[in-house]
C-alpha cells in the first residue's frame, strides 16, 4: 500500500529507471496504482533508497530509452499510459 493525494492505493506494477548526477544515485519510478474505489492512477516519482518522493522528475534521452524498454515488461502500466505494445 502507498498513500496518494486521493488516499491509499495498491501498487499494481512498477518500473524503476536508474539515474545518476554529480556522483549521486537515484531512480525514477513509474507506478500503476489502484485506489480503494478501483480507479487506476499512474504516478511518476523519484526515489532515493527505494522510497517514492515528490518533486520534479527529469528524464534524459538515455533515460527515456530505458523507460521504453522497461514498459515492454509492464503491460498494464503501458496500457494505462495509452501506449502501444513495444
Amino acid at each position: 500500500m502507498t498513500t496518494t493525494a486521493w488516499g491509499e492505493a495498491t501498487v499494481l506494477e512498477e518500473i524503476s529507471i536508474k539515474q545518476g548526477a554529480d556522483g549521486r544515485s537515484f531512480a525514477t519510478l513509474v507506478q500503476l496504482l489502484e485506489g480503494k474505489s478501483g480507479e487506476l492512477l499512474v504516478r511518476f516519482a523519484y526515489s532515493t533508497g527505494g522510497t517514492a518522493r515528490r518533486g520534479p522528475v527529469t528524464l534524459r534521452r538515455a533515460d527515456l530509452d530505458r523507460l521504453r524498454k522497461a514498459l515492454g515488461k509492464a503491460p498494464r502500466l503501458r496500457a494505462a499510459l495509452g501506449l502501444p505494445e513495444c
